[in-house]
């Protein structure tokens, strides 16, 4: 693909202007734990930072190993008016004992790219964004990395705002705790802000930390003890397991659907099914799609292999992603907008048409589901 930076003014009013390919150098590099690092970025052709709302990524285009990889990282400060933008990459190393690979995309990153190189991306853009219209109390409730998103939400809260924040973190001890530093200070800045950290597995070289934390989990207990009654808005962000555990917390707690928001890499289901006793590895599937014979069907059939499962194309379908989850599958998805390539399948036979145009070239012989519809019968294998 041939870049062309220089012949694209940028506008902040021009809606397509996030899903283009920027040139960024890298002007900071900062350790923030054992594992994850931040990288400072200023655009380097010619034009400003595009404003952004706290809790929305940048889409990074990589070439590793003669191979164009695709990978979204949060804003993790909220620098845009210093005409800079940060993102903090956790380094997913290979598990110890498995043949799995280390993350391709944040290994490139923490292995090779040092202050002054280059990096493209796109964006900002996402929909999980805080919202600075409401006057309710927040909070935001992180786990691991995914304290990224919310420590510019909390940065953004702090300088542009007098609403009543509870910030709490949860990680597994002091040595991958990133930003306590930063957070602290924030917490200080003003009145209404407070910050409590949860440690799973405290070390004791934690207890000289500059700051105090909780062993153990975020429960039950200690929520109910820490926030009065009132109605939050509340930002949940962190790994899978955290997640479910923490929207199951919340809405046991009575915290409405619509109060809860939240940065998930799965299908909204499988937040929902941790409501239930049922263990979430026999959780029933989504149920399939009613197809009726009055319900508009357009002829064209979907088969997904391996299994062949074939099903009719309904006009009200928004994409080839959703039939296949309404089927009971469950392909890999992430951004569901064309961004990220994670839904990118083999399409066997037939032809697709785009109704949101991918960020990148597909390459021949692929699909992305998340935003392609068939264009008559098409056999698709889930497997890239």
């Amino acid at each position: 693909m041939t870049e062309h930076y220089a012949d694209c003014a940028i506008s902040a009013s021009d809606p397509a202007a996030s899903r283009r390919f920027r040139p960024y150098q890298v002007v900071g590099r900062q350790q923030e734990s054992r594992f994850i690092t931040s990288f400072i970025l200023e655009p380097t052709d010619g034009q400003p930072v595009l404003p952004f709302q706290p809790g929305q990524y940048l889409v990074f285009r990589f070439t590793v190993n003669g191979q164009t990889v695709l990978r979204n990282y949060s804003v993790s400060a909220d620098s845009a008016e210093q005409g800079q933008l940060r993102i903090s990459v956790k380094h997913e190393q290979a598990p110890v004992g498995t043949d799995w690979p280390a993350g391709v995309g944040s290994s490139y990153l923490h292995e090779h790219i040092e202050v002054g190189d280059s990096l493209t991306a796109a964006g900002p853009m996402g929909d999980f964004v805080l919202d600075e219209q409401s006057e309710r109390p927040v909070v935001l409730l992180s786990g691991g990395v995914g304290i990224t998103p919310l420590l510019c939400m909390l940065q953004r809260l702090v300088t542009h705002s007098q609403r009543k924040v509870y910030f709490l973190h949860a990680c597994e001890n002091g040595d991958v705790h990133a930003f306590g530093h930063e957070v602290q200070a924030l917490a200080e800045r003003r009145s209404g802000v407070s910050a409590v950290f949860y440690y799973r597995s405290a070390r004791q070289a934690d207890s000289t930390l500059p700051w105090s934390y909780t062993d153990g989990v975020i429960s039950r207990e200690h929520l109910q003890t820490l926030l009065p009654i009132d109605d939050y808005d509340m930002y949940l962000c962190g790994p899978s397991g955290f997640m479910q555990a923490n929207y199951s917390l919340l809405r046991s707690l009575g915290v409405a659907k619509e109060r809860i928001h939240y940065e998930f890499f799965g299908p909204a289901t499988v937040l929902e099914t941790t409501l239930d006793a049922t263990p979430l590895s026999t959780a029933p599937a989504a149920p399939a799609m009613e197809f009726t014979a009055d319900a508009g069907l357009s002829g064209e059939k979907v088969r997904f292999l391996p299994d062949g499962r074939e099903l009719p194309w309904q006009e009200g379908c928004e994409s080839l992603l959703v039939l296949a989850e309404d089927a009971g599958l469950s392909p890999d998805f992430n951004c569901r907008a064309g961004l990220c390539n994670t839904c990118m399948c083999t399409l066997v036979s037939g032809t697709v048409e785009y109704f949101e145009e991918p960020l990148d070239d597909v390459p021949e012989g692929k699909v992305l589901l998340c935003c392609a519809k068939p264009k008559g019968p098409v056999v698709i294998a889930l497997q890239q």
